[in-house]
């Protein structure tokens, strides 16, 4: 039987006080693109965590890359998943001789001995399959891992189909989700979701918190900033770190 509270609590020791690489250990402008592979060696040869994001191609395909569209990373005007995986596997990324990989072949690179990996789950209209593709996937990985998602019904769906799994939720400022309703909103940018979903984890835009946020970590939800962008991040507000841009000690 699965020991549902172990395996939840392993990921949180495991992302206590860590420096989780933003994309992989990325150089956008040094030639190692965002969630490419030799951005995910370069932080399991330091042992840093990993963070990344995974979508679905139209052939069903789970992939790691962020933008719903290639148009910043391929220079192609379109969404990922209008292309099989064999189209995108052809597109550059950032005119590099990397191409956009696909999520088992990142796992089998991360094995090798990183820091614990977030996955984020980028919302799209496969939710479902996505959520059950990157489950079956996951569960092959030797490695610690964490999901999060910005959709609350993602984060819910492994609380309800795999509630071993360490969950977050990704949420920034009421005023960030621009295309949403107002109350939606508000809803999103306090994490009035975690009622549902029970997170275990809340990643917040590293800004200053909503007072419920910071309600839910004196309960023990823990605290993860994103993206920090600088060495001098306020690390007694944060439980952990996602960073870019500079290289921090593995832990704090």
């Amino acid at each position: 039987m699965i020991d549902k509270t172990r395996q939840t609590m392993a990921a949180r020791v495991a992302l206590y006080h860590r420096n989780v690489a933003h994309r992989g250990l990325h150089d956008n402008k040094g030639g190692i693109p965002e969630n490419s592979c030799a951005a995910f060696r370069a932080a399991a040869a330091s042992g840093y965590g990993v963070e990344l994001d995974v979508q679905l191609s139209k052939d069903g395909r789970v992939v790691v890359f962020h933008d719903d569209t290639l148009t910043r990373v391929c220079g192609v005007d379109n969404r990922v998943d209008a292309y099989d995986y064999c189209e995108l596997a052809r597109l550059p990324l950032l005119g590099t001789d990397e191409h956009i990989p696909l999520f088992e072949d990142v796992l089998a690179i991360l094995a090798g001995g990183s820091g614990p990996l977030i996955c984020e789950l980028k919302p799209g209209p496969r939710n479902e399959e996505l959520c059950r593709k990157t489950y079956e996937l996951l569960k092959t990985y030797r490695g610690i891992y964490a999901i999060e998602s910005f959709h609350p019904m993602i984060v819910d769906w492994f609380r309800r189909h795999a509630p071993a799994v360490c969950r977050g939720q990704l949420a920034l400022p009421a005023d960030g989700y621009h295309d949403q309703p107002l109350p939606l909103r508000l809803a999103l940018g306090h994490c009035l979701f975690s009622y549902l979903n029970k997170p275990d984890f809340i990643a917040y835009k590293n800004v200053e918190r909503p007072r419920r946020v910071m309600k839910l970590r004196e309960k023990g939800v823990m605290l993860i900033a994103w993206t920090s962008v600088e060495p001098d991040v306020d690390q007694r507000l944060n439980d952990a770190v996602i960073f870019e841009g500079y290289r921090p000690p593995l832990t704090y």
